[in-house]
């Protein structure tokens, strides 16, 4: 099993350990991340205005060449994956969205957004499966009192994400319990991180951060993970007495007893 990859640009730079591990646990599982070639930044931030076309055309590419090879387009990035999926479904569903892209890409045929987009959490769960992750694990992380925290890219807009639940997830609760740790529910486990933020307010994501943190703590929380670079970075330095926190391919890899190998 094979699925056309996006690292995006956080995954080549500041996360490559992020990306080896999830490549490496990938193969261990039985799939494949094929990095697409020549890719491009998806923007980081989708486009709210329909007549915002340049900034999609970094991602249709992307999409289109996913589409080329299989049909289906992997990341690991929370950011990307939102990005993605979003403009690919306003090239299925908004008319006008996709014959201004046909005409700036100069397409023969226009997409219209079929392209499956994936995160990788979602391979685990629905074409893995947690309880086969379960049985590949060596190193189960038994004791180990973890709290997930999901943030806003994965969840919403919850219609078009069709990720999990958008008020009670629990895809990243499944995933802590397979790599044999056990998984804390805390209440702000869905709340932004104030990651867009950081730049021009940092005292106000500050207190979103340390707001999460608490809350994560008192309920017996000793660890944080996520599947999104801007928030793993947001709870990392803008945490005035924060948990550790780490990405899911870090504790998966570990798991899995190829973390230094992948390193």
């Amino acid at each position: 099993m094979k699925f056309s990859y996006f690292p995006g640009c956080t995954l080549k730079t500041r996360g490559k350990d992020l990306d080896r591990w999830g490549r490496a646990s990938a193969e261990v599982l039985g799939f494949r991340l094929e990095e697409l070639p020549e890719w491009q930044c998806c923007g980081a931030v989708y486009p709210m205005a329909k007549d915002e076309i340049a900034t999609r055309l970094s991602s249709v590419r992307a999409l289109m060449a996913a589409g080329e090879r299989g049909g289906e387009l992997v990341t690991l990035c929370s950011a990307c994956h939102h990005v993605l999926k979003r403009v690919n479904l306003d090239l299925e569903r908004d008319e006008t969205i996709r014959d201004r892209v046909s005409r700036y890409l100069e397409l023969e045929t226009p997409y219209a957004g079929e392209t499956r987009v994936l995160h990788y959490l979602e391979v685990l769960r629905d074409r893995i499966g947690f309880e086969k992750l379960a049985g590949k694990v060596v190193h189960p992380l038994r004791g180990r009192k973890i709290g997930a925290y999901y943030g806003c890219l994965l969840l919403r807009p919850s219609r078009e994400m069709e990720f999990d639940d958008p008020e009670n997830p629990r895809i990243l609760e499944d995933f802590i319990r397979a790599i044999g740790a056990e998984p804390v529910i805390y209440a702000r486990r869905n709340e932004c991180c104030g990651g867009y933020c950081t730049v021009e307010n940092s005292a106000y994501a500050g207190r979103q951060v340390d707001r999460i943190m608490e809350n994560a703590r008192s309920c017996g929380a000793e660890l944080l993970i996520t599947a999104c670079p801007l928030c793993m970075y947001n709870l990392r330095e803008n945490a005035s007495n924060g948990l550790p926190v780490v990405y899911f391919t870090e504790l998966l890899a570990e798991a899995l007893g190829i973390k230094e190998a992948a390193t």
